[in-house]
């Protein structure tokens, strides 16, 4: 085996970058990637690099199967001894539990291996009861989801170990993702199925991607009936074939007493002895050690070469749909923004209350009264332009599947994704949930009224500081100069005599300046507003974070990698 320590080091730089994806909208195939994210961390983790680091490390032969296909009484007989419960209630196995000899318990009992288990065993002169898993050490408290049991046995050979695994059709999901990644962990694929279910589904599916892996594996017909064991061999081993399969050994295992009734015996030595010579001649001849893990490990290398690169395209889908989503957000905005810039030029703020107590002043209005219609006539256009713009994104994001993760709620409201998180942080989940939302649409209302508000405030410190510039004994009131200059600011056309009002009180260049001030202050506080409201738009989508860095760093990584494979 390559165990150069630039090669272990190529590996351990694109785990880092596996684990760092993250793909979180709903795109077709993205749950697919999800899984190959998942995969290829169980294998890294559980299997390549720990094996390439130990290549000294015990043969480890997974279990692995169906429901009810006999593992744990497999197992057990394998053993000698009853390590593992097998019963008819089903799932049986639910702690997975690995078997070597006292001698190597140490290759197992830390976390060379399958580092998410918490190991448990039980003390030495303990028989194994229905209750009867006691934690040792390093752990939380007992009966945690994950967690892996450590037996020894004399019986066994040294330099093998046996993992009887949870059921990969298991009608609890988290057994049968575990039974998945303990099966990545493998030297060696013992796939277990019976007579009247080895042409189901699922341990196909197995079959097919321990083939796709080039993985070392072993196929078990177990609990074949002695009037058919002749022709149900013959099928199975047409079927193997068919799928490319042929040269993988095969051991058939007849049905016997032992095997039924609950599985509690233990099956006779010749029942399994083709099988443990198998297993034993693999772990202690030196010439067939190398050929397994060198086959298992060269696999999934080479099969790295075809799912990093998916990986990668899978993760470039997802950064061109947030772009894409994040394009209609800020298209949205901009389209409102000029058209607010327009109608302010046409004059439509001085529209409704606003008109009516312009044409009304100062005879029957104050210049209070202006004011203040002039900023809840402001205030209203704003709303409509930002609700404008959300109703266009929302068309747009209903169009695209990749906003299927966000939930859109009545009154302009919408929240984060929908799609659970899992586990974060480098974990094998990877599928991430945003944060926050965009509120109610009262929540918005209130915000650019608040903005409004403050942008008349400063509007009415510039008159007070322009009316105190003025060298006369009457100066205008600051109040006055204020609700000009919002007319003539917010009026277009329609308010040219704000202009000529503003001028002959407090002179023509100090209208200009106020003026000026006061656009430009107009035109920050309408970008900030509405900023502000696009940025939040955009918030649950930010929350993400999803960047195109992760694609080129897939490749970069998987290069490096195979520049090392190819100077060895």
């Amino acid at each position: 085996m390559d165990v150069r320590p630039q090669l272990i080091d190529a590996l351990s730089a694109l785990r880092d970058r596996v684990a760092a994806v993250r793909l979180p909208l709903p795109l077709p195939g993205a749950e697919r990637a999800r899984q190959t994210r998942a995969e290829l961390l169980a294998q890294l983790d559980d299997y390549l690099l720990p094996r390439l680091k130990a290549p000294e490390a015990p043969l480890l032969a997974v279990i692995g199967g169906s429901t009810g296909a006999g593992k744990s009484t497999l197992v057990n007989s394998l053993v000698g001894c009853r390590v593992s419960e097998a019963g008819v209630l089903r799932p049986t196995t639910r702690t997975p539990v690995l078997v070597c000899h006292p001698d190597d318990h140490h290759w197992f009992a830390d976390v060379r291996v399958l580092p998410e288990l918490i190991r448990v065993w039980l003390p030495p002169g303990r028989g194994v009861g229905a209750d009867g898993i006691e934690e040792v050490g390093v752990g939380r408290a007992r009966g945690a989801a994950r967690e892996l049991r450590i037996e020894t046995a004399m019986s066994l050979p040294r330099g093998l170990a046996l993992l009887d695994a949870p059921d990969i059709d298991s009608l609890v999901e988290r057994n049968r993702v575990l039974a998945a990644e303990l099966v990545c962990a493998a030297d060696v694929w013992v796939m277990v199925t019976t007579a009247s279910r080895y042409a189901d589904a699922v341990p196909w599916h197995m079959l097919r991607t321990a083939k796709e892996y080039d993985a070392s594996l072993v196929s078990v017909l177990d609990r074949v009936p002695h009037q058919v064991v002749g022709e149900v061999s013959r099928q199975y081993a047409a079927l193997m074939t068919r799928a490319g399969l042929g040269d993988v050994p095969r051991f058939t295992i007849p049905e016997l007493p032992e095997s039924a009734g609950g599985g509690s015996g233990l099956l006779p030595t010749s029942a399994v002895a083709p099988l443990r010579a198998w297993l034993a001649h693999r772990a202690q001849d030196p010439a067939a050690r190398q050929q397994a893990v060198g086959r298992t490990a060269a696999g999934v290398m080479d099969s790295l070469n075809v799912r990093m690169p998916a990986l990668a395209g899978a993760v470039a889908q997802q950064y061109a749909a947030a772009v894409r989503l994040t394009g209609a957000v800020e298209e949205a905005y901009e389209k409102e923004a000029d058209r607010i810039r327009r109608r302010l030029r046409n004059g439509a703020v001085l529209a409704g209350d606003a008109r009516t107590r312009w044409r009304g002043y100062p005879l029957d209005s104050s210049a209070g009264e202006v004011l203040e219609a002039l900023v809840e006539s402001l205030v209203a256009l704003i709303q409509c332009a930002v609700a404008a713009a959300d109703e266009k994104i929302r068309t747009a994001w209903r169009q695209d599947p990749a906003a299927a993760a966000f939930r859109f709620e009545r009154g302009g409201g919408e929240s984060g994704p929908r799609d659970d998180a899992g586990r974060e942080n480098g974990s094998r989940s990877g599928s991430g949930r945003g944060s926050g939302g965009w509120g109610p649409a009262e929540d918005a209302e209130g915000r650019i009224a608040v903005v409004v508000r403050r942008w008349r405030r400063v509007v009415e410190e510039l008159a007070e500081e322009e009316v105190g510039r003025l060298d006369r004994s009457v100066a205008p009131d600051p109040e006055t100069v204020a609700a000009l200059l919002a007319a003539a600011l917010l009026g277009g056309r329609r308010a040219r005599s704000a202009g000529e009002q503003l001028a002959e009180r407090i002179g023509a260049q100090g209208a200009l300046r106020l003026r000026d001030k006061g656009g430009a202050l107009l035109t920050s506080y309408l970008d900030q507003v509405l900023r502000v409201e696009r940025e939040r738009r955009l918030a649950p989508l930010d929350a993400l974070d999803i960047a195109p860095e992760p694609q080129a760093e897939l490749i970069a990584a998987l290069s490096v990698l195979q520049k090392e494979r190819r100077q060895r």
